[in-house]
């Protein structure tokens, strides 16, 4: 994804269109979590070993984990996926912060976390941050 950076300011913004808007306005949109998470990874790829990381970007990835698990998490947000599903995302989100925040891969074979997360190949412990 050549055009990262955009789709993470249009998204960590809450601009029309994005990931938290839709989630703002109670619709888990997966179109737009996958852009976002997709434009999150391809983020932590390129800046890798980079000393010193933007502001707002440090701001996005440090924002966007917390906030998603306490929105879908509401008791009046409509559930329309599964709660394994859920689960998935919120690990997801927290792989990619951690990633960004540490510069090294959360995963030992470094596969593609996206990717992955789309093919669901073989089962992940998606209960690693206590998630119910």
């Amino acid at each position: 994804m050549d055009n990262y950076l955009e789709v993470l300011k249009n998204e960590f913004e809450a601009e029309e269109g994005s990931f938290l808007i839709n989630l703002r306005g109670m619709d888990w949109n997966k179109n737009a979590f996958i852009r976002l998470v997709t434009a999150m990874e391809t983020c932590c790829e390129n800046i890798a070993g980079q000393e010193k990381l933007e502001r707002w970007l440090a701001e996005g990835f440090w924002y966007v984990p917390q906030f998603a698990f306490d929105w879908a998490s509401h008791p009046e947000f409509p559930k329309r996926h599964s709660a394994e599903y859920y689960k998935a995302t919120y690990c997801l989100l927290h792989e990619l912060a951690s990633y960004f925040f540490t510069g090294a891969h959360p995963r030992i074979d470094s596969r593609n976390l996206v990717k992955d997360f789309l093919e669901n190949t073989e089962p992940q412990n998606y209960n690693l941050f206590g998630l119910e």
